[in-house]
């Protein structure tokens, strides 16, 4: 039997305002899905007798309800992998937590409904009662492990790694359309081009080099790659995470210093001095609940992101990621008095002349 694959949803290609410098657009492709460094991921399980989907049955047999809800030892699983990616020294943390409205990453377990996950922030814009990630078949089994390994990849951003441009990877492309039309997947032409004959953006691939090791890579069988000729054989990545997967992880996500964030009294500013690529943390404790306006003003280009804290933890509650215009990157969120709230700012890209300011009114 052919192995079985994750399934990623296709999703529409972002637009982007016309005129961009290449390098501008390939930062913004390579990281408008990554989280911020230093955010605390929580993740939950279904868990609910009504949480499930209505199917249809073939052949125009009616419809059938699918529970959402794994046992113990699935889940046990998939706490095991975000432990090993965690014990990689990321610089972002996960947290299992009970409530959903807590939760970035929701987690079922529909069996038939294949392995798949949001890529990154997509997370953000599923329903609250809707999954970000899906476990379909029995991963307590030999070798399943690696499909949770990799489907927490794609939670942290990273794509298919055999759709690096990098790779070099020449498919039979017809042997893998009738590879995988068949059992156990039936996918349609467009779901397997999209998942493994598409080739991504240099800037949206996991690393600069092809990784035949990485968990993000797919198994393929004798008979599906042409070229390079070693690989005719097929590509067999072992299923755990690679020195290149650990690479990645860390150069988005390297590890977080403990200490305190200086203190943005509302109404007031507070200087920056960050070079491309540099990042720093503001607290904020609001006098009154309302509306604020929290922006960066001067010669850079910046991410700004609120978090509130939620038991010692940020939680993420608004910000913006597109670059902005220079001299304007402002974002709105409302802010309740008594609490703390964390702005993180990272300048995307650019010119900094180290005389801007981050400001909240």
């Amino acid at each position: 039997m052919t192995a079985r694959y994750c399934s990623l949803a296709q999703q529409s290609a972002p637009a982007f305002a016309p005129g961009l410098a290449a390098e501008r657009l390939g930062a913004l492709r390579g990281g408008r899905l990554m989280w911020v460094n230093g955010t605390v991921l929580h993740y939950c399980f279904f868990d609910r007798e009504d949480d499930g989907s209505v199917i249809a049955l073939p052949g125009n047999a009616g419809t059938r309800w699918v529970s959402w809800v794994g046992g113990q030892e699935q889940r046990e699983v998939v706490r095991d992998c975000f432990r090993a990616w965690a014990d990689l020294g990321v610089g972002v943390t996960f947290a299992e937590v009970d409530d959903r409205s807590e939760a970035e990453l929701r987690i079922g377990f529909q069996a038939g409904d294949g392995c798949w996950s949001a890529v990154g922030r997509d997370a953000l814009s599923a329903g609250l009662n809707e999954r970000t990630m899906n476990v379909g078949w029995d991963v307590t089994a030999p070798g399943e492990r690696a499909v949770v390994l990799h489907e927490i990849g794609h939670a942290l951003g990273m794509r298919h790694e055999h759709q690096s441009p990098f790779a070099g990877l020449h498919f039979d492309d017809e042997a893998v359309y009738a590879e995988l039309s068949g059992p156990p997947h039936h996918w349609s032409r467009d779901r397997i081009h999209f998942n493994v004959l598409r080739k991504l953006d240099p800037a949206e691939a996991n690393g600069s080099v092809w990784d035949a090791q990485s968990v993000m890579e797919y198994p393929f069988a004798a008979g599906l790659i042409l070229e390079p000729e070693q690989f005719r054989a097929g590509v067999q990545p072992p299923g755990t995470l690679s020195p290149l997967d650990r690479e990645f992880a860390l150069r988005w996500y390297p590890p977080q210093s403990v200490r305190r964030p200086p203190a943005l009294v509302p109404f007031r500013s507070a200087p920056l001095s960050l070079g491309p690529g540099g990042q720093a943390d503001f607290t904020v404790e609001p006098r009154e609940t309302r509306e604020y306006a929290v922006g960066v003003f001067g010669e850079c280009d910046s991410v700004v992101v609120v978090f509130e804290e939620r038991d010692g933890e940020p939680r993420f509650l608004a910000g913006r990621d597109d670059g902005g215009a220079p001299f304007n990157a402002t974002i709105r969120a409302r802010l309740v008095r008594g609490r703390r709230y964390v702005v993180r700012v990272r300048q995307y890209c650019g010119w900094g002349s180290g005389e801007s300011a981050l400001m909240c009114w």
